[in-house]
Formats: C-alpha cells, sequence, structure tokens
C-alpha cells in the first residue's frame, strides 16, 4: 500500500485546531500535506481520494509537489484500467481529479453524497467544500452506474473495509486494510493530525462535533485491541516518516512511503 504526498502548506495551530485560544498555548506553525492512497496487489489497484485539482489548489494558494494525474500516471494507474475509487469525504483536497477516473466505480458514503447534493450544501461553501466541477463528475457517475452509495460499512474486497464515522462531514469514512505488515487504517480526515485523536483536538472544521469525538474513541479502541496496527492521518506532515520510504531514485523521492503488501484474498 503507497501513501503519496502531492501538495502541501504552511500555517498555525489556530488554523487547524477548534478553539485554539482555549488551550492555553502559545500558537505555532504547522504543516499540513495533502495525500491520496493506493491499495494494490496482483488482483486489483484501489485508489482512496484523488487529491486536490490544479484549479483546487490554486484558488487555495496550496503548493503542488506533484500533480496527482501525472503521480497517476507515473505508478501505472491509468483511466483505461478503471480502478476502484474510494472517496473518505467530499471536500475539494479528496475529489479534485476525480474526472481522471471516468471508467471506475466511485464509492462513497450515502449521507455524504446526500449532504452534497441536498438543501443544505449551498450554505457551507465554506473553503473546504467540494468544488462544483467535481459534485458534477460525481452525479454524472451516479448517471452511469459507477457510483456505489454504501450506509455505515461496505466491503470493497476481502481485506477492504470502509467504516463510516462522520464528525469532520456528514459522511467522513476511514478504509482498514489488511497487508502483510498487519492492519493500516487510513483515516483520512478523521484524524487530520496525530495530534487530534491523541490529545482530543478536534479539526475546526466539523460537522458534528460528538461524531468527531466518538471517531477518536473508535481509532483508539482500534488501535489498543489490534484491530488497527497502523494508522494512517489525513494531513501530518510526519506520515511519511512514520512509514518505509519508497520511491528514492525517482519522481516520487521524499514523496511517498509504503505499508506492507495486500495479499491475496479468496
Amino acid at each position: 500500500m503507497l501513501i503519496v504526498k502531492h501538495g502541501t502548506r504552511q500555517t498555525v495551530k489556530s488554523d487547524v485546531f477548534l478553539n485554539f485560544p482555549l488551550y492555553g498555548e502559545p500558537d505555532e506553525s504547522i504543516q499540513m500535506d495533502y495525500f491520496f492512497w493506493v491499495i494494490r496487489n496482483a488482483e486489483r489497484t484501489v485508489v482512496v481520494d484523488t487529491g486536490y485539482s490544479a484549479h483546487g489548489g490554486e484558488v487555495r494558494a496550496r503548493t503542488v509537489l506533484i500533480s496527482p494525474p501525472t503521480a497517476f500516471e507515473l505508478l501505472g494507474i491509468t483511466p483505461d484500467s478503471a480502478p476502484a475509487v474510494i472517496i473518505t469525504h467530499a471536500h475539494y483536497d479528496h475529489t479534485g481529479n476525480v474526472d481522471y477516473f471516468d471508467a471506475s466505480e466511485i464509492v462513497l458514503a450515502r449521507a455524504e453524497y446526500e449532504f452534497w447534493t441536498g438543501r443544505h450544501a449551498s450554505r457551507t461553501q465554506f473553503h473546504h467544500s467540494i468544488e462544483e466541477y467535481d459534485l458534477v463528475q460525481l452525479d454524472r457517475a451516479k448517471a452511469e452506474g459507477r457510483l456505489t452509495l454504501f450506509d455505515s460499512h461496505h466491503t470493497l474486497a476481502p481485506g477492504i473495509e470502509i467504516i463510516q464515522v462522520g464528525g469532520h462531514t456528514p459522511g467522513q469514512s476511514v478504509v482498514r486494510v489488511a497487508t502483510s505488515e498487519g492492519t493500516v487504517l487510513l483515516a483520512s480526515d478523521s484524524v487530520h493530525f496525530y495530534e487530534e485523536y491523541e490529545r482530543d483536538m478536534p479539526f475546526t472544521y466539523v460537522a458534528d462535533l460528538v461524531k468527531m469525538y466518538e471517531a477518536f474513541d473508535l481509532i483508539r479502541d482500534m488501535n489498543r485491541s489490534g484491530e488497527a496496527d497502523h494508522v494512517v492521518s489525513g494531513h501530518d506532515a510526519e506520515t511519511l516518516s512514520r512509514f518505509r520510504a519508497w520511491g528514492a531514485d525517482g519522481p516520487f523521492a521524499g514523496l511517498a512511503a509504503s505499508i506492507g503488501r495486500i495479499e491475496v484474498q479468496r
């Protein structure tokens, strides 16, 4: 399984942690990285999230380290290969470039899709919201029968389970993956930074604070019980350093890490 960093930005803790002044700590600079993830073995390839588009990054002044479409191409992941694509939640930095996968099955929590196509979505056109173009692509996938919506849990393939936890967004999901090095939990934005669930420090953008805390509890419980041996954050700059560097001699130098092999399960 691969973790690929495609973008980054510098900000401050008061920008990313909810009610940060209440902690009584000095404000500090913090790096926020942007990732997508690839799960693959000899039988299948699954892409988890698709990063931000050129437009989505430009209008928000995000640094592009490698464009996701270029990264996908270098990884041999082409539109014609039509890998399944899991969208953990519908924010611009997770749904950009979904049009690259114009023949793929797209998997998304029903609560997430219904929110962004529902009557309240126009009230939440804030910094993190989905780009209108990407929402059109999800609608297109639905019309073409390529959009799989799920409630609560969905097993995409043996060893790949998607779990809806909510909190950050109505349908925020995590992905649990069985590998040769143990079970990996792709926490996505249920844990932007490791500090969030280690110190109970919610992220600043939250749809349901109670569910966000419950997601922290779930991830801690899974980690303690062995249901998740590794937790992969959605944006922490330390993420890559926690795992094995990958592609050190090529275009992914400093931008990718790997965790185990995905065994063929029958």
